[in-house]
């Protein structure tokens, strides 16, 4: 109820003011995505206005900053204007979030009135993307950053370059948004597709990707062990890219089940963590991950997800529970067996109805 508004909530919705009463862009992914999951397309539908009020104001964050296309705002209010703050400035995932939105969108009603609905600003968020990484002549690839700061916002933003879900989500919705080109028999961008052929490979140490190519330390560092494991993002948020391979993949899982510090994280990234583990056949894990008793992992009895006493609820989370529920029912993209999150042991009995698959 306190994300179908006509505008992206902030992270407590209505009940109290979390960061000064803002929304946070990246945050609308969580918010968002399990409505057209659920069969309720619509429920999402009702906030994608906000972003063409917002679209000017985007597009003068990209220009003033040398970029093409537009910027979508990290902490923003209902007028679409950029919140101060140290993290936003900085922060690059919510960027390719709106192609996904419409990607749902097009699932639920495939006609062309959704492709001219949404296409004007799934192009500006190309053009953002693909203007954004640099030509790096040395490696004959794109990278991304410096400056930037990952999802898991634990790297020097100065410093930190490739992180390895960022670039596996630049790969896949500028791919998507050439196939909206193609839906609508429109020219491609070449400079997109170049861009998307040749980003920087995601970064790779004993076999396990980090969490930025900057940051070779990635599992020592006890920092960098703390807040949102991202990395997994890479094959649980996203499907299989041209960038990933799935045996590093699964190291990479196993490695972060380990050595994590799972006290230190966030209400979504459970769901998460459980999406990975059911897109790389381990249904076990999917459902352990769901069940880690871990406070930021609790649901009180009013339903709420509760991090710590400044926020007493978190609705992330609990819109990343529903995301990564759908997912174990329903599957994704490719999956062909019914409740591939759960595991087929005899102890599980899963019925559902009017879920719809993941991309």
């Amino acid at each position: 109820m306190q994300c179908t508004g006509e505008m992206p909530p902030q992270e407590t919705g209505l009940t109290y003011n979390s960061w000064y009463g803002k929304p946070h862009l990246e945050m609308h992914w969580w918010h968002g995505v399990h409505f057209p999951l659920w069969g309720r397309p619509k429920l999402l539908e009702k906030s994608l206005p906000w972003y063409d009020k917002a679209f000017s104001k985007a597009r003068k964050i990209a220009e003033r900053q040398g970029f093409e296309g537009v910027r979508w705002q990290k902490m923003t209010d209902s007028y679409g204007d950029e919140g101060p703050s140290s993290v936003g400035a900085f922060l690059i995932w919510q960027q390719p979030h709106f192609i996904t939105y419409a990607e749902l969108m097009y699932r639920a009603n495939s006609t062309k009135a959704t492709l001219e609905e949404y296409k004007e600003r799934i192009y500006a968020t190309a053009d953002f993307m693909a203007s954004f990484a640099y030509y790096n002549p040395e490696k004959n690839s794109y990278d991304l950053g410096p400056p930037l700061i990952p999802a898991q916002e634990r790297f020097e933003k100065t410093e930190t370059y490739n992180p390895t879900y960022e670039l596996a989500y630049w790969q896949w919705a500028l791919k998507a948004a050439l196939k909206w080109k193609e839906r609508l028999n429109e020219n491609k961008n070449q400079h997109w597709i170049k861009v998307a052929e040749n980003l920087s490979p995601l970064p790779v140490q004993e076999n396990v990707y980090l969490a930025t190519e900057s940051a070779a330390d990635s599992y020592i560092n006890p920092e960098y062990k703390t807040d949102h494991p991202s990395v997994l993002a890479a094959y649980g948020m996203l499907p299989d890219t041209d960038l990933l391979d799935l045996e590093i993949m699964e190291t990479t899982f196993e490695k972060v089940w380990k050595v994590w510090s799972w006290e230190e994280t966030w209400g979504w990234d459970f769901p998460m963590t459980a999406m990975t583990a059911a897109r790389l056949g381990q249904p076990e894990k999917a459902v352990d991950a769901l069940f880690m008793d871990v406070q930021t992992n609790t649901y009180l009895k009013n339903g709420h997800n509760y991090q710590n006493e400044r926020l007493r609820l978190y609705l992330p989370g609990n819109g990343g529970l529903l995301t990564a529920v759908a997912m174990m029912c329903a599957g994704w993209d490719g999956s062909t067996e019914r409740n591939p999150g759960f595991p087929d042991d005899g102890n599980w009995e899963v019925k559902w109805e009017g879920l719809v698959k993941m991309p």
